[in-house]
Formats: C-alpha cells, structure tokens, sequence
C-alpha cells in the first residue's frame, strides 16, 4: 500500500501546499492553511466498483485522445426536475453525470425544495441520502408535502402503500456504506443531504472537515463521471454567507446554486453562482407555504406593492434578470441627518452604486443631499444589478425628498452615467413589454434605444430622454 502524503489547503480560496505557510499567496488570507491527510487509494475502489455496477461492464472504457474536428458538438441531454424554475436555474434541466451543490442558510428550505423535487419526479430511481435527519422525520416531510400534490409519499420500509415506488431513503453517513447500498438499488439521481456529514473510513478526521469533505465529494464525483449519474448535494453556509467547507469543494462540482432569502419573509430566490452547463444569471423565484414551496412564475406581480396611491419614494423600473424581464420597486426615504454624518444605506442594491448616484443628483441636477439621510431598499428582498434601475433609483430619492408621488402608470428603464446622461440599455423591447402587459400607460426610456424600435407595436406611451433632468420633468413637471 503507498505511503499516505500531507497537505496544507487554504481554507478559504482552496489553493494547496506541500508546506505551512502564514498568509496565502491566492488570497491574501492570514492563518487559513489547514493540514490534511491524502490517502492513496481514498474513496476509488469503492466509487469505480458502484460505477461499474451500474454501468454493468466488466471493464471501464479506454480514453484515447480525439482530434478536435473528430468530435461531434451537441446539446447534453437535461433531465426535467418537474420544477420550472429550478430547470430555469440549472440551465434546462439536470445533466447526467454532473455534481450539484445546493447551498443555503439552516432553515431556508434547501430540504423541502430537493424533496419536493423528487417527489415529482416519476420516471427515474432516486436515492434520497440523509445524514442529518430519520426517516420518520423525512417521512413526516413528505406527507406534509404530499398533500398538496396528491397524496405523494415516499417509499420507506414497510410503507406498502406508497404511491411513489421509485424514491428511496436512506439515513447514513458513511461513505463506503453509501457505495454498497448504490449497488443494490442502482438509483438514477442521487440527493445528499448534506456533503458536511459524509466521512470515509480512510481519513482520520471528523466529519465536516476540510479533509472529509474534500476526499467525500472527490469519490463522488468520480463515481458521477464514471456511471453518468447526476448527484445533488446539499451543503451548509457560514456566517459570512459563503459555502461552508474548503473552496475546492466548489471548484469540482459542476454547478453551484444558492437558495437565499429571509427567514421572516415568505420569499425565497434561487441563484446561480456556478454553472458549466448554462447561465449564471438566471432568477428562481418561490413562495414559502405551510405544504412547501411554490413556484412565482410571475415575479412582477409579487415585486409590485398593490396600492402605493400618494405614496412617495416609490418607483418602478424593469429590469432583466438572465432571460426574464420583471419589474421592481424601488423604495426611498430622505430624512434630514439626527447625527454630524448622514448615513447611505441600500437593501438589494449595490451601496457604491448608491453613492455615485447621490453624487450625481447633487451635481448634476442641483438637489443638495449632504445634510440628509439616505435608505434603499428593493422590494420583496431581490437583489438587482442591472443598470437599469440607476433611472428609478433617482426618481425615487427625488420623490422621497420633495415629499411627492409618483403618478400610477409610471415606469422607467436606464443606465445614468456621471455627467448625468441617461445611458442606452440592452433588450428594451422585452421590457417594454412587460410593462405593458402589467397595465402601465408611461415607460421613461433612453432616447439611443428609440432607433430602429417600432413603436406602433406598443400601446404603452415612450418618453425617451436624454439626461437625468428630462426624466425628472416628466416625472414631476
């Protein structure tokens, strides 16, 4: 048996080292170097052996190397989650054979999403793994769930009158056990739940650590790639919001998504951090029920108070998220400063942002907003970044500040620039659609957009402008 060798992996960016060192040459990070234990033969046997169970041959193919014009492009087949916006997230689907890592705050419903997935799911073996909970728990989960989707339950021992034969639980932390019991069932997807308690016999480290879960998640994602088997994981978050575990966790899964949100709201977004196999820019939008979650396929109406009549600080721009136009509110309040230093505070967009945008208000347009305090916040607990909610920004700290609303119907789409120009922004005609499909009659644009837009296909009235103080005049005369 060859020697076990030691290594020191940064902790917070993943790089590796064959000695200690004080501060990370990736990074920067100071005392981040962890050391850990490489077994020669870690996880392999056990992940190659369940792979060729599945594969069901005798020997694993031969890779030779393949000159470029001898391989033939196409689109990798997607497995339907029965979930349209996880399908939107991933990129179309589940690819077979790759790794997914779900990641969340604890309680955020990472649990309730992936088996309220797999419950819907009907033509594939699932193996659903659970480290932290018992089947019973899993079991009163699921019939909680059920309810809503008929009665759908999952298969557990002893349980004959399951509906739905083809979801499979087992609660074990052991990754050779794991391994074994994928050879007697050979499931189609596997769900682990979560990565930071799976251990393996070959590293002596507790589970959790960064050796754990390194060695863990690496037999995992040789078994993927060896049988084509899709894998979910679930993984934890530390207090500063990242993925909890090494950095090189995220570097071998295929796609990283993140399930944000507020305990105290009942919305939760599903982010794309990584994805070698669509967009990163893609927006999942779900409502926390009390039988699960449900799906917003029409996030405009839920980003959009009902009635702001007369209220001030309140505007409405439409942004793009990946290939969805939606529109936001953006909500203002202008206060004069109680302390020597006004305080510049955003919720759901970006605070440097703010700051020039200020900065352009006052020296451009002439509103002086020294002495005064300034609050952001984007409704319904989105995070935006596109430029173009710069325009609604703007108009709604000028409304807050002069104390007058906005008139309903109103909408506006741009980019401002630091000589206070209103810039062009991509996909216009999307959303000036949407605006007029939620019933808004005036949508302030850049005047650049105007050319070679038909107009006369909208029905919504266009004021093109040109700089900051033309959208203010006609926002407020």
């Amino acid at each position: 048996m060859a020697k076990d060798k030691t290594a020191y992996v940064c902790s917070d960016c993943g790089q590796e080292s064959a000695k200690w060192i004080g501060k990370c040459p990736s990074c920067g990070h100071w005392n981040t170097f962890k050391e850990i234990r490489i077994s020669s033969d870690t996880g392999q046997t056990a992940a190659y052996s369940a792979a060729k169970t599945i594969r069901n041959s005798s020997a694993s193919p031969v890779n030779r190397p393949l000159l470029l014009r001898e391989i033939t492009s196409k689109n990798e087949p997607r497995i339907d989650m029965c979930d349209s916006e996880l399908n939107r997230v991933l990129g179309g689907g589940l690819v077979p054979g790759s790794m997914v890592l779900l990641g969340g705050e604890p309680g955020i419903g990472k649990s309730t999403l992936t088996l309220q997935t797999i419950l819907r799911i009907n033509n594939k073996r699932i193996l659903y793994i659970s480290g932290e909970e018992s089947a019973q728990q899993l079991k009163m989960r699921a019939d909680r769930i059920g309810k809503a989707n008929h009665s759908d339950t999952v298969n557990l021992p002893g349980d004959t009158d399951s509906s739905h034969e083809n979801v499979n639980i087992l609660c074990e932390t052991s990754l050779e056990n794991i391994f074994n019991c994928i050879k007697e069932c050979l499931p189609e997807i596997i769900v682990i739940d979560s990565i930071q308690t799976i251990c393996t016999e070959e590293v002596d480290s507790s589970p959790g650590s960064i050796s754990q879960v390194r060695e863990c998640a690496s037999s995992l994602l040789r078994f993927a790639k060896s049988s084509g088997v899709p894998i979910i994981l679930i993984g934890h978050i530390t207090k500063e919001g990242s993925l909890a575990g090494p950095k090189i966790l995220e570097h071998i899964v295929d796609t990283v998504i993140q399930f944000e949100g507020d305990q105290h709201h009942v919305y939760r977004i599903l982010r794309s951090i990584k994805n070698r196999f669509g967009s990163t820019s893609e927006l999942g939008i779900y409502e926390m029920q009390q039988n699960g979650l449900r799906e917003v396929n029409n996030p405009s109406e839920l980003l959009l108070t009902q009635d702001h009549e007369g209220l001030s600080g309140i505007a409405i721009s439409s942004a793009i998220e990946g290939v969805r136009p939606f529109l936001v509110e953006t909500q203002a309040l202008v206060s004069s400063a109680a302390y020597g230093t006004p305080q510049r505070s955003s919720t759901g967009f970006d605070q440097r942002r703010l700051n020039m945008l200020l900065a352009v208000l006052e020296k451009r347009v002439g509103f002086k907003l020294m002495q005064k305090d300034v609050f952001i916040n984007i409704a319904g607990g989105l995070r935006v970044t596109d430029l173009a909610m710069d325009l609604s920004v703007i108009a709604a700290v000028l409304s807050s500040n002069v104390d007058t609303p906005i008139e309903n119907g109103w909408c506006m789409a741009g980019e401002v620039g630091l000589s206070g120009e209103v810039r062009p922004v991509n996909r216009i005609e999307q959303r000036i659609a949407e605006a007029e499909k939620l019933g808004f009659t005036n949508m302030i644009i850049p005047k650049y957009n105007l050319q070679g837009l038909d107009t006369k296909r909208f029905n919504i009235r266009l004021i093109p402008v040109r700089k900051v103080e033309e959208a203010l005049r006609a926002l407020f005369g």
